[in-house]
């Protein structure tokens, strides 16, 4: 018989064998991409600032009830088909005692805000800072400004018990796969629903999802493809939405 070797146990992570000279500043413009150096050259410190915006971003949410985030294109003017569609559920979601969710810029948040405020429901802009200004559309009863994209992304996810995605771009298709993902791996509640607005705009994503990415290589099971729902209409979306039961933030 022969003898069982043991491989010895690596030891935990010692901060002491762990040390350079001076700080690495790899990570500066991921951090700190667009702000002038005012904090500490150490990366370390800057974690500070993620830290303020989660907390900082949850004590903004805990005030909030019965959340629906809308992502879209920051693109779309007014008179746009898909501007009016988000007008009109921005609308309906307030008159039906939801309260909308955005990223607070121009283009479908815009829109979706728009309608939340004129039917004098909670219309909530989580915008970003970008380079030299934030952007924060006219229609928005209560705001909160993120330097980094991850953490308010985080925020739109966090307490919404709907997800609606618009046409868009690049951020429009990291939301839609992020929130996907999450609601798959059980991190959000099954029961809430990710809804994409336009049937024609979504069909090629949802084919490839359905063909490519799950009969031909098997990269996700059957049942995933039940959490994408494609409408039409925002009445169709607030059919959906009428289903749906407040998160907590535990």
């Amino acid at each position: 018989m022969s003898e069982q070797i043991t491989k010895p146990e690596r030891p935990f992570y010692n901060s002491s064998t762990f040390r350079t000279k001076e700080p690495s500043k790899r990570f500066m413009s991921w951090l700190e991409p667009h702000e002038s150096k005012m904090l500490s050259a150490n990366a370390n410190w800057r974690i500070f600032r993620i830290m303020a915006e989660f907390i900082e971003g949850f004590e903004f949410l805990s005030k909030l009830h019965n959340e629906v985030s809308i992502f879209g294109s920051a693109r779309n003017k007014p008179g746009d088909p898909f501007y009016k569609i988000a007008v009109e559920l921005g609308r309906l979601c307030a008159e039906n005692g939801f309260t909308i969710i955005t990223g607070g810029g121009p283009g479908i948040m815009e829109a979706a805000n728009k309608g939340a405020f004129e039917a004098g429901g909670e219309s909530i802009g989580l915008d970003i800072e970008l380079a030299s200004k934030q952007r924060r559309n006219d229609f928005v009863t209560a705001a909160i400004g993120f330097h980094h994209f991850f953490t308010r992304k985080v925020m739109l996810s966090a307490a919404a018990q709907a997800y609606v995605f618009f046409p868009g771009g690049f951020g429009t298709l990291d939301e839609a796969t992020e929130m996907l993902t999450l609601v798959q791996t059980g991190k959000v509640p099954s029961n809430v629903p990710c809804i994409f607005v336009g049937k024609e705009f979504w069909s090629p994503f949802v084919k490839w999802i359905s063909e490519s990415v799950c009969k031909e290589n098997d990269y996700i099971d059957e049942k995933d493809l039940g959490l994408i729902q494609v409408v039409d209409t925002a009445q169709e979306v607030l059919e959906i939405i009428r289903k749906t039961t407040e998160r907590n933030l535990d």
